[in-house]
């Protein structure tokens, strides 16, 4: 019987007993099988008998074959692995094979690997890239690849800029776990631009929030559509700004629905969520994921009366129960591993998300109604969205308070919260809903007025 056991002593037999035991291999299942499983390869492995796999009909066997190649970082199989990479018909074992003479690290290979950076499929050309870089400073090499700044695919853009033109991200005065003080479970009633034009750089970690629907409620009414993606423009740019680097913002919306005047008009439907997308993506934040907040059929507005009376086509609409949350990251070449090593081995570990999770991108949640504000999220979101997405200790950011919901999960898991709300009434709200100082065990909360905070930062 194969098993990885009899491949792995097959493999430290020599290569004569590799030799017997490929001969005896009877299918393509079992070829790919042992060719998958060869892991670390002795350093006088005979990469000859895999020779003969390479232009089997089996993809997955051609894949393998080129793989294990590989990691013989030997030249003398560039020949063959550069006719795979220029010829073979599955993509997938064309990459495998541009990254396998990329892993010689031989600067004969120079010359085969610029020649794939003009191939039409963006993940070759990356491995191109990534087998290149290993002599970035050689004139040629650093030539070639700064022109693919202007290279078509966003992928390679994006490699190039990180390699060759990467701006230094603007330096906070604190340390990336730390926050100013006078932010620390803070509320602020005030015109959310007017505050945020005096918060410095990269003060907060998190920043989740949802914006006022437009010309949905009484305090968010627009000349226009247009002035309202603007609005939220003007706000999501400073918010950029005020997020430490490689941070996450996460904007809950979707599509809003203005009610028909009449009988004799229509009703409009503006896909928020879309529309707000790309400008985000302009300003620098970069997509991460889509999350889906589904609420109870029962607990919407019903579109479908009319439809369900007279069953016409084209009259069809379905309730909306769901609500999205778009997570962003700000921009950085730093990997999200980055963020999680600037904070001590302590507070990652009390940071873990313990026990039963979510791990859809689908969350069931109940919406919550509120007398004192129509539109409040539900505390079990904002919970989600502190455990997944910042540390103990960290800085939570919501621009349109509300009732300030965000400022009570953020106790709950050990976050500090900063708030601004313009709405004077709703300011009330909150300042009634935190202001139980024996809820607060880390720092008990504190209420001003623009003025009174301008205030307290320039004591």
């Amino acid at each position: 019987m194969l098993t990885k056991e009899y491949i792995n002593e097959i493999k430290l037999s020599g290569n004569g007993a590799l030799a017997r035991a490929i001969e005896n291999l009877k299918n393509s299942n079992n070829i790919a099988y042992f060719l998958e499983n060869l892991g670390l390869l002795p350093e006088d492995f005979d990469g000859s008998l895999l020779l003969q796999f390479i232009n089997h009909p089996n993809n997955n066997i051609r894949y393998w074959v080129v793989k294990n190649l590989g990691k013989l970082e030997d030249i003398t199989y560039l020949l063959p692995l550069s006719k795979v990479a220029k010829e073979d018909p599955d993509s997938s074992v064309r990459r495998e094979a541009v990254s396998s003479i990329g892993r010689m690290r031989n600067k004969i290979n120079i010359p085969v690997l610029l020649e794939f950076l003009k191939d039409n499929d963006p993940k070759i050309i990356a491995q191109a890239i990534r087998g290149l870089l290993v002599f970035k400073g050689n004139v040629d090499v650093d030539s070639a690849l700064k022109k693919l700044i202007e290279h078509p695919n966003e992928f390679v853009q994006q490699i190039i800029q990180k390699e060759y033109f990467s701006k230094r991200s603007s330096q906070s005065h604190l340390p990336h776990y730390e926050s100013y003080d006078f932010m620390k479970n803070v509320v602020v009633n005030g015109d959310v631009l007017d505050v945020l034009q005096i918060i410095p750089d990269e003060s907060i970690h998190l920043t989740f929030t949802s914006p006022p629907y437009y010309n949905a409620r009484d305090y968010s009414i627009y000349p226009s559509y247009k002035a309202y993606l603007q609005f939220l423009k003007d706000v999501f740019e400073k918010v950029h700004r005020i997020t430490k680097e490689g941070r996450f913002f996460i904007l809950n919306t979707s599509p809003i629905i203005i009610p028909r005047v009449s009988r004799q008009h229509s009703s409009k439907r503006y896909p928020i969520p879309f529309d707000i997308h790309p400008i985000l993506i302009e300003m620098g934040w970069e997509f991460i994921d889509d999350i889906v907040w589904l609420k109870p059929e029962a607990s919407v507005k019903n579109r479908n009366a009319g439809f369900l009376q007279h069953r016409k086509p084209l009259a069809y609409k379905p309730n909306p129960v769901t609500e999205y949350l778009m997570v962003y990251r700000k921009k950085t070449d730093k990997l999200i591993d980055w963020n999680i090593r600037q904070y001590n081995y302590k507070i990652v570990k009390e940071s873990k998300v313990m026990g039963d999770y979510e791990t859809s991108n689908v969350w069931s949640i109940d919406p919550t109604f509120d007398k004192n504000h129509s539109a409040v999220f539900p505390l079990e979101l904002c919970n989600r969205v502190i455990k997944f997405y910042s540390f103990k200790g960290d800085l939570v950011f919501d621009p349109f308070a509300g009732s300030g919901t965000l400022g009570l999960a953020a106790n709950n898991y050990g976050r500090y919260f900063f708030l601004t709300e313009k709405e004077e009434k709703y300011f009330q709200v909150i300042k009634r809903n935190l202001g139980n100082n024996s809820l607060f065990s880390n720092k008990e909360p504190r209420f001003f007025k623009l003025n009174e905070f301008k205030e307290t930062i320039n004591k």
